[in-house]
């Protein structure tokens, strides 16, 4: 882990002199012009980077960088599988699910919202898929040598099935039938976002921009009136170009993608993105898709279960319920986009 830092981003160029006179007409001190400040570092085995609008105050601006790490550690700390002393990882290692496991509330709120969308996307999304996501190295277990033999990927798959994991709100409590392993890797990055924007929201910071590994949430405008823009980027490995760009005040984004995690094994990629319903790597030509929502871990596991559907079934869905999604598809003559009607409303270039 990284240690927070914090520096200046972007500050409202004025003269002095007009600065000065701005300050006494408004009655108010030069030091209480607000500027944009980056909080930075390192968490999820990714980096963060928030930036937030506020006066000069280096004690506040420590206090909120410490808040912020000690926040997303107690995320790290409930959700991860990499980390055996985890909330999630003391579940997964449990003999006997079948009895009701008490859970924390940020715990149950998030495997809530995965059975949502699960079922909202026909299993596309499934926080069960951890055993079959590990076959194929993209967990704490070690990549393979070969491709996972069939008989081997199809007992995997015997474990898999969102509908075996049963929630309780009252004590919040979870059982499995059967044995589970879950895997909250696709949509608990983007409940961190949202616990930093809650944490800032609560300690009077009302206009900021949160990202954790390309997940992001803002809220406000900037010093100079605009909105936050945002980048989508082209999905391009090993390349940061831009596709397109999104301006925001309220709500987040999130993105998934195939060229962003995978492995070349004897001349074929193989993206960490599994259909549960094959225990494979997806293989469509569909190479990035982009949701905004008005919470981050909405976004993020929306993002990925479109990325399992495909254009075509991902689009549909997205337009049915007014979501907006953009998506950037991979053809022979070079990258095509299509996006809902309730995306156009956000797009500036």
């Amino acid at each position: 882990m990284t240690s927070s830092r914090y520096l200046p981003a972007r500050v409202v160029w004025v003269s002095a002199l007009f600065a000065l006179a701005l300050a006494t007409l408004a009655g108010c001190s030069f030091q209480d012009e607000k500027k944009v400040w980056e909080i930075s570092g390192g968490v999820f085995g990714t980096t963060y980077h928030i930036s937030v609008v506020m006066p000069d105050d280096p004690e506040r601006l420590q206090a909120l960088a410490d808040g912020i790490e000690a926040a997303m550690q107690e995320v790290d700390m409930t959700m991860s599988t990499w980390k055996p002393a985890s909330e999630l990882s003391r579940f997964n290692s449990l003999e006997n699910q079948n009895d009701w496991v008490p859970v924390s509330d940020s715990l149950y709120t998030v495997l809530n919202k995965a059975q949502e969308i699960s079922r909202l996307s026909d299993g596309a999304f499934d926080i069960t898929v951890g055993p079959v996501v590990n076959l194929w190295g993209f967990g704490p277990e070690a990549r393979p040598e070969e491709v996972p033999p069939e008989d081997l990927l199809a007992e995997r798959l015997s474990q898999v099935g969102f509908e075996r994991l049963m929630l309780r709100e009252n004590p919040k409590s979870i059982r499995a039938r059967g044995h589970l392993y879950l895997d909250l890797s696709a949509i608990a990055k983007g409940y961190g976002v949202d616990v930093v924007a809650r944490y800032l929201d609560g300690h009077q910071v009302s206009s900021y921009l949160v990202e954790i590994g390309g997940e992001v949430r803002v809220s406000g405008k900037k010093p100079n009136g605009d909105s936050w823009r945002l980048a989508i980027e082209q999905p391009v490995s090993g390349e940061r170009a831009v596709n397109r760009i999104v301006a925001m005040s309220d709500g987040a984004m999130a993105t998934s993608g195939d060229y962003r995690n995978y492995y070349e094994s004897e001349g074929r990629r193989y993206s960490h993105t599994i259909d549960p319903e094959t225990g494979k790597p997806i293989r469509h030509n569909l190479a990035s898709v982009s949701v905004i929502a008005d919470d981050c871990m909405t976004a993020d596991a929306l993002a990925t279960a479109f990325t399992v559907m495909g254009r075509e079934k991902a689009e549909a869905l997205a337009t049915r319920d007014n979501i907006p999604a953009y998506f950037i598809v991979r053809e022979k003559s070079g990258f095509q986009t299509y996006q809902t009607p309730a995306f156009s409303s956000y797009v500036v270039q």
